[in-house]
């Protein structure tokens, strides 16, 4: 008997990216319904080689329901993923909402798989930033053979970070370019075509950005507590993928060679590292994939026991959808829920 599987913002660019994984692996589902606001009720997305009609999130009945994967924004979890869970089905939420929440594991499943048993304290789980994601695919196995003291991190995030609204705007202000037409800036604060802009979410007391304190304050909870880390997030123009240099300093030695063979071993890494022209990852060549991969892996001699590497994966997939249905797969796997919906 499989699963009755609900994704709530089915009609965004990450829950039409669950709902392709979903079908993509296999995932053991009798059932999948898509959910969003009743304005998108009746709108036809695609599961697979079928067609689901929208339904309304407001008002939908989960008690036979197993796993809500939520993509519908901080605001709407907040309110909907305790009802949801007190309904016995156990919300994978994409959002902010939750991630700091210590009643709520936040789940990387090749990070910090054990975490999940805590989901029963109020039936969700968290997503991590889809920055975040990446970076700690590639930061745990180094961390297991030499302790990461601290990080230093310099994003290139896409525009498909923030929605399609993003992606638009993108692609409005680079046509406009060409044709001559005014620039208008209205998802970014800053025109994104042609250009980068160091400003991703709001502006905190400190200086930082809210997605750069992302990084910092979950890297401590799913990784360890004890690591410094200092992130500079920066949006860039490219429609999805998102890129990170990142510098690392270790308590013990570590070369690069040996870097590069753990990372090779590592799940969901995948190293392409050779020292010539294009031997080496893009944004452009992670769309559609589901590793992180890891380039330029080098060591740095300006400090002891340092590392230099370039990380990019797809922000829609691993940042956000495939992380959430691997975290429904964990939950399946470890024989933490059971169907309810029992067979005749």
């Amino acid at each position: 008997m499989g699963f009755k599987i609900a994704v709530a913002g089915a009609t965004g660019n990450v829950g039409r990216e669950m709902l392709n994984i979903l079908d993509e692996r296999g995932f053991p589902a009798d059932e999948v319904v898509a959910l969003a606001s009743r304005r998108s009720v009746g709108t036809e997305v695609s599961y697979g080689d079928r067609t689901l009609k929208v339904k309304a999130l407001d008002g939908y009945d989960f008690s036979d329901t197993d796993i809500c994967l939520m993509s519908a924004g901080g605001s709407v979890s907040k309110e909907w993923s305790p009802k949801i869970g007190r309904q016995g089905c156990v919300v994978i939420d994409n959002s902010s909402a939750w991630r700091y929440d210590a009643d709520v594991p936040l789940i990387v499943p090749e990070v910090n798989p054990q975490a999940i048993d805590q989901f029963t304290r109020r039936n969700i789980i968290a997503n991590p930033n889809c920055s975040t994601a990446q970076l700690l695919v590639a930061l745990k196995p180094l961390h297991d053979r030499a302790t990461i003291k601290r990080v230093v991190v310099a994003t290139y995030q896409s525009v498909s970070g923030a929605g399609k609204e993003g992606m638009d705007e993108l692609f409005t202000q680079t046509r406009a370019v060409f044709v001559a037409d005014p620039v208008e800036a209205k998802k970014f604060t800053k025109r994104i075509a042609f250009n980068v802009i160091p400003h991703i979410d709001v502006f905190m007391e400190d200086g930082s950005t809210k997605e750069e304190w992302k990084m910092v304050a979950e890297t401590k909870k799913m990784l360890d507590p004890k690591i410094k880390l200092t992130a500079t997030c920066v949006r860039v123009p490219v429609f999805i993928g998102h890129s990170e240099a990142v510098n690392i300093e270790f308590e013990k030695p570590l070369d690069a060679d040996e870097a590069r063979e753990i990372l090779r071993d590592a799940p969901g890494c995948l190293v392409v590292d050779k020292r010539e022209n294009g031997g080496y990852i893009t944004p452009l060549e992670s769309a559609g994939e589901d590793a992180t991969y890891i380039s330029r892996i080098r060591e740095d001699p300006t400090v002891e026991n340092g590392l230099n590497m370039w990380v990019v994966s797809d922000n829609l997939r691993k940042g956000a959808a495939l992380n959430a249905v691997q975290i429904a797969e964990l939950l399946v796997a470890r024989g933490l829920i059971q169907p309810k919906r029992k067979a005749a």
